[in-house]
């Protein structure tokens, strides 16, 4: 997962609004989001080489997503895969947090959000920080959760004037916001690692490259009752549009 944006309490009607774009190798092989055997309590698509997933719900309401921090120094390739934690957390959330903390080390670093209700947190794992979202719009991607990088300003700005209005928010004005492709100025980029032409190639919020680029939008948008509304829009490296799911889940409370 490489941006997220959320408005958490702002929306009278759907207390919370989200909406990621997951960035990948378009040759790693992934399921397209399904309810998972053999329980199908969880909602989410599937990486289907390690087995874990970028972002799910569960059917009681619980909500997690993952971005990588961008880190070159920290990053091990004998790690274990970050995709598992979002499972763990939906199938176990009460001794989640203590578990997070002990073993996040076992993990190239990440951003993970989760919760549910009015409730989420974001836990860094460079920082070993957990920090409660307060009501508002964040943008969280491959720094610190709310860094002031060009593509999250711009998509928070996006997101707090879709949100603010009562009702359902347009989805295809959502959508149409993860796929801005727009480019800041060099002086702008962020300096996290990689050279400058990877800065640039990942400084949009909807990155199109043959080999590595955004594959799929996630749109998740829980209404006052807890009714979740989850759509998934998936694209190839040219930017064509693959495929898109939609599913409702009742509320479970």
């Amino acid at each position: 997962m490489c941006i997220l944006f959320m408005a958490l309490g702002v929306n009278p009607d759907y207390p919370l609004i989200l909406c990621a774009n997951r960035d990948e190798f378009h040759h790693r092989p992934t399921a397209p989001a399904h309810f998972w055997a053999p329980d199908n309590h969880i909602l989410a698509g599937q990486d289907l080489l390690a087995g874990g997933t970028w972002l799910g719900t569960h059917r009681q309401g619980r909500v997690a997503a993952l971005t990588n921090i961008r880190s070159p120094q920290h990053h091990s390739d004998n790690r274990a895969s970050r995709g598992e934690l979002i499972p763990r957390y939906l199938q176990d959330p009460n001794n989640f947090p203590p578990w997070l903390m002990t073993h996040a080390a076992n993990y190239n670093p990440f951003n993970l959000i989760f919760g549910e209700g009015q409730r989420f947190f974001c836990f860094n794992s460079l920082k070993q920080e957990q920090t409660e979202l307060a009501p508002g719009c964040h943008a969280i991607s491959n720094g610190a959760m709310d860094d002031i990088w060009p593509k999250m300003a711009s998509g928070q700005r996006a997101l707090e004037a879709l949100s603010a209005k009562p009702g359902k928010p347009d989805e295809t004005l959502l959508l149409e916001m993860m796929r801005d492709e727009s480019k800041p100025d060099d002086s702008n980029l962020p300096q996290t690692g990689v050279s400058l032409e990877w800065e640039r190639r990942l400084s949009s919020i909807y990155i199109r490259h043959e080999e590595y680029g955004t594959r799929s939008t996630s749109l998740l948008l829980i209404d006052k009752a807890g009714q979740q509304e989850f759509t998934e829009v998936r694209y190839d490296g040219k930017g064509r549009i693959l495929g898109t799911d939609r599913f409702t889940i009742g509320s479970g409370r």
